[in-house]
C-alpha cells in the first residue's frame, strides 16, 4: 500500500497507513502545495538555509503543523550532513532549530519515546526513513541521501532504537518516503564504488548506462537494508513517489539545483 494523499487547508500531505492504522502517531511528509514562499522556492518551503525570509519560512511551519494537528513548539530539528548519526532527543529538546538555538549538530537521523516530541528531517530528493514501533511505543525518522545509503544509516538507526528502546527490528513498521527514483538518478562510478564496497547486493540496485554511469535505485536500497536488518517485508511501506518526476508536488534539488526548496518529514509519538 503507498502513502495515502491529504489536503487540508489549502496544503497537500501525505501519510503512511500502516501508520495512521496504529492510532500512536500524528507524521507527514510534505509537498511544495500551500504555503506563503515566492520565486524559486514558491509555495511551502521549509528550509531556512534557502533563498527565502524567516518570516516565509515560519508561516509556513504553522500552517502546515495547523493541518497535520502538532503543536509547531513540539518540533525537533535535525542537522544533516549526510552521515550516520542518530540522536536520542526527548520533551527537552522541543522546539530545537525552530525557535531556539539547538545542540543538536551533524545529526541525520532522530529517535525518541517521548510522547509529544516531533521528529523533523529535511529532504529535496534523498529518502525520508519512517520508523515505529508500536510494541515499545517509540519512533525514529532518518536522511537517507545516497552517502548515508551506502554507509548503512538504515541499519543504525535499527541497532540505536534496539539500544535505545529495545525495538525489536520484527515489529517495527517501517515508511520509505517521497524521493529521486532509480529513473532520475544517475552516479558516477565513485558513487557505484563505495556501493561495491559496503552491499554485496549492489548489482541488484544499479542499471550500467556506460562510460563510467549508472542509474541508483536508493529507495531500494533502503528497502534491502531494512530487510537485512531484520524488518518484515510486509511491515515496509513505499510511497512510490518520486521528488523528480513529480515537480508540481515535489522539490527536487537534481531538477532544480541548490536553491531549490525544502520538504519536511515530521513524526510525533503521540
Amino acid at each position: 500500500m503507498a502513502f495515502r494523499r491529504h489536503e487540508r487547508e489549502g496544503l497537500v500531505y501525505f501519510t503512511i497507513p500502516s501508520f495512521d492504522h496504529t492510532g500512536l502517531v500524528r507524521h507527514c511528509f510534505t509537498t511544495r502545495t500551500g504555503g506563503v514562499s515566492s520565486g524559486r522556492v514558491k509555495g511551502l518551503n521549509l528550509g531556512f538555509s534557502r533563498p527565502d525570509s524567516r518570516e516565509n519560512v515560519l508561516e509556513n511551519f504553522k500552517r502546515l503543523c495547523r493541518a497535520v494537528g502538532i503543536d509547531s513548539k513540539s518540533l525537533v530539528f535535525s542537522h544533516q550532513v549526510h552521515g550516520t548519526h542518530i540522536r536520542e532527543v526527548t520533551g527537552q529538546d522541543a522546539g530545537k532549530g525552530l525557535w531556539k538555538d539547538s545542540d543538536i549538530k551533524d545529526t541525520d537521523g532522530l529517535i525518541t519515546s517521548s510522547r509529544g516530541v516531533t521528529l523533523t528531517t529535511f529532504y529535496a530528493d534523498c529518502v525520508p526513513l519512517y520508523f515505529l514501533d508500536p510494541v515499545k511505543r517509540a519512533v525514529g525518522l532518518t536522511h537517507a541521501g545516497w552517502k548515508g545509503t551506502v554507509a548503512g544509516i538504515a541499519l543504525e538507526t535499527v541497532k540505536r532504537m534496539n539500544e535505545a528502546f529495545g525495538s525489536r527490528p520484527e515489529d517495527m513498521l517501517v515508511g520509505i518516503g517521497p524521493s529521486i527514483c532509480r529513473d532520475c538518478y544517475e552516479v558516477d562510478e565513485p558513487v557505484v564504488s563505495r556501493l561495491k564496497e559496503n552491499m554485496k547486493y549492489w548489482r541488484d540496485v544499479i542499471t550500467p548506462l556506460g562510460k563510467g554511469k549508472y542509474l541508483l535505485d536508493l529507495q531500494s536500497t533502503n528497502r534491502m537494508a531494512l530487510q537485512k536488518a531484520g524488518i518484515r517485508e510486509e511491515n515496509i511501506t513505499d510511497s512510490g513517489l518520486c521528488t523528480m518526476c513529480n515537480g508540481e508536488l515535489f522539490y527536487s534539488y537534481r531538477r532544480e539545483g541548490k536553491d531549490t526548496g525544502s520538504l519536511a518529514a515530521l513524526l510525533q509519538l503521540m
